[in-house]
């Protein structure tokens, strides 16, 4: 057993980087966020907004999926999605993020290893209703982080991004209402903040009619 928990411990060791790899978020008191509080409030939405899912899940599971959904990061890096604007870049990062999983496999052994690399493919897959839960509350929380930090934080695609979540969320009735909720807490922002929220919606429409 000591030669496997010597492997843990090597990748617990790796992890400790997503404490200090940072996300294009900031918090309230102005602070960027790491992607390890990013994952923790992950698995807190887990752990709320359970009883009121549409379908029953395997909590476990859903939790395991969140803790190592971003693990990856800690040797590939997080790279937000808006600046992965071509086709090349999305494969580049998908590349990295391939080999950091089968990096953590090897290192983790096959057992333990194995089960980490199908549930971070399970995530990434998104076939299963625990993969689109947690992949919709990594949207939702992305989001919902937005919303504590201060207005001039947001780039124009932040503030477009505010009603582009009905795609990760329309499957639960229950993830769909919250981020309604979470929608309706961005359009206050922007209004009180003097951002035209129908200039956004006309970006958008202009988007969606030259795509």
């Amino acid at each position: 057993m000591k030669e496997q928990l010597r492997q843990v411990l090597e990748v617990l060791t790796l992890a400790e980087k997503l404490k200090y790899e940072l996300r294009h978020s900031w918090l309230s008191n102005g602070r960027q966020e790491s992607v390890a509080e990013h994952t923790w409030r992950m698995s807190l939405m887990v752990v709320l907004l359970e009883p009121y899912l549409d379908q029953e899940i395997d909590v476990a599971r859903t939790l395991k999926m969140v803790i190592v959904h971003d693990l990856v990061e800690a040797e590939a890096g997080d790279i937000p999605a808006f600046e992965v604007k071509t086709l090349a870049l999305k494969e580049l990062k998908r590349q990295k993020e391939l080999r950091a999983i089968e990096n953590l496999r090897e290192a983790l052994g096959h057992g333990l290893g194995q089960h980490v690399y199908e549930l971070w493919h399970e995530f990434e897959d998104k076939l299963t209703y625990e993969a689109r839960v947690a992949n919709a509350l990594d949207k939702l929380e992305l989001r919902l982080q937005h919303n504590h930090a201060a207005l001039d934080t947001w780039l124009e695609v932040e503030q477009e991004a505010v009603f582009r979540m009905d795609n990760h969320t329309w499957f639960d009735s229950c993830l769909d209402q919250l981020r309604e909720l979470i929608e309706e807490q961005a359009v206050q922002k922007m209004e009180e903040g003097g951002i035209s929220v129908a200039s956004v919606k006309e970006r958008l429409l202009k988007q969606a009619l030259t795509v």
